[in-house]
């Protein structure tokens, strides 16, 4: 078998109650619809500086890989915050604008509204509350300084000074909080339900289940491009996506289940070894909280308890659930900034590769290739969900800066 990434453990179970060729129902509706995608759509396409991001094709891993095809979706460049959360944590900021102002004065108002300065004295007096790993809070503080409202963001210990001053960068007001990501959660929660603050968490869990759902929603847009940007006479046999609390890959499972129907490709969910919530709550049909430090690279991953919104789709939306080393992460981010396979040169950070680095462990494995169904017919689809978000962090693990593995990439001419 070819060996793309050196020898790395990683575990892999199929769900047992993958509904394999059901209908999206009213279940998964409730949380992600056609409307609600509509609506974030109409907004989020109004923001300066909305454009599809790329989905790249990349011939030579696939072929390495033995795989039909492989597309990546590189989030690095959405709205210039090195990330996909944009689209879901400002779009629930957008949300609890909207909220208030229709509650204060009566009146519904739009994005371009608020971007046009209309009520700003009812929007001044609005504190948004977040906790974060980083680029959640990156996204809650843009939108709120976008909108004109006040923020602040809780980040636990193990969240590097970098993205502690990016997140400042946007005029958030940063807390650190002692513990887990998951007390971070609970600390933001608390505060903003004795402060009357509006909390945005990506998790119902958080105390926000209409907030977290808007999350989610928004994220729902990103698998919505995909679908776009996809042959549509060949679409995705194989989503391999990273999990954390479980927003995107419910978002983006979702959406194709709701695209493409009992043809929704096969969906694994990939978390790091120390932060396995989503494999072990698929192991026992029904959610489970992982304790411990959870101490990975993967810091955006690094979440103990699953999202209670994305468990009615991911619990029987996934086919698979994978874990994956750190040092599988950071060969990957190697292999994409080396432009690997005569690919196009692709900056990935840290939690944003390990959708791809399960899949290419998975790739060279017979067994996982046989319990995926993973073939020479395949067309697999991964999401890059951040860049260099800690420019230091990426410096030091690939050994050159995003501006310049982005500088390679202009030099070539890439399928």
């Amino acid at each position: 078998m070819t060996k793309i990434l050196p020898n790395c453990p990683f575990s892999i179970i199929g769900n047992p109650n993958a509904a394999i060729a059901a209908p999206y129902g009213a279940e998964q509706a409730a949380v992600l619809s056609a409307e609600g995608l509509q609506r974030a759509r109409r907004e989020i396409t109004t923001w300066p500086g909305y454009q599809l991001t790329p989905l790249v094709k990349m011939p030579g891993v696939a072929r390495a890989a033995k795989v039909d095809s492989l597309y990546y979706k590189d989030e690095s460049g959405r709205f210039g915050l090195g990330s996909f959360k944009p689209l879901g944590g400002a779009y629930a900021v957008f949300h609890v604008i909207e909220k208030e102002i229709r509650r204060t004065i009566g009146k519904e108002v739009t994005s371009i509204d608020l971007l046009d300065g209309k009520h700003r004295d009812v929007v001044a007096g609005v504190t948004i509350c977040a906790a974060t790993d980083g680029n959640h809070g990156r996204s809650v503080a843009w939108g709120s300084r976008m909108f004109g409202c006040r923020c602040v963001i809780y980040i636990n210990e193990a969240v590097s000074e970098g993205r502690e001053r990016a997140i400042a960068s946007y005029g958030a007001e940063v807390r650190r909080a002692p513990g887990s990501f998951d007390d971070a959660v609970r600390m933001a929660s608390k505060t903003s339900a004795i402060k009357g603050w509006h909390v945005v968490p990506d998790t119902a869990a958080g105390g926000n289940a209409e907030a977290s759902g808007n999350v989610m929603q928004g994220y729902a847009l990103l698998a919505d491009e995909v679908v776009s940007q996809l042959p549509a006479d060949r679409p995705a046999s194989h989503l391999f996506v990273q999990a954390g609390v479980g927003g995107l890959a419910a978002a983006v499972c979702g959406q194709f289940w709701q695209a493409y129907d009992e043809t929704r490709p096969i969906t694994v969910m990939v978390e790091p070894h120390n932060a396995a919530c989503w494999f072990e709550s698929l192991k026992a049909a029904e959610p489970v909280v992982v304790a411990g430090e959870m101490d990975t690279l993967m810091a955006g991953l690094a979440c103990g308890e699953p999202s209670p919104l994305a468990w009615p789709i991911m619990k029987t939306g996934a086919h698979a659930a994978m874990t994956i080393p750190d040092a599988a992460a950071a060969e990957t981010m190697r292999l994409l900034a080396a432009g690997g396979n005569g690919d196009q040169p692709i900056v990935g950070g840290e939690s944003g590769v390990a959708g791809l680095a399960g899949f290419l462990l998975a790739s060279q494995d017979a067994e996982a290739r046989a319990l995926l169904g993973l073939d020479e017919t395949s067309r697999v689809v991964v999401i890059g969900s951040e860049g260099d978000t800690d420019a230091e962090a990426y410096n030091t693990i690939v050994g050159r800066s995003g501006d310049v593995v982005r500088a390679s990439a202009t030099q070539g001419n890439w399928s």
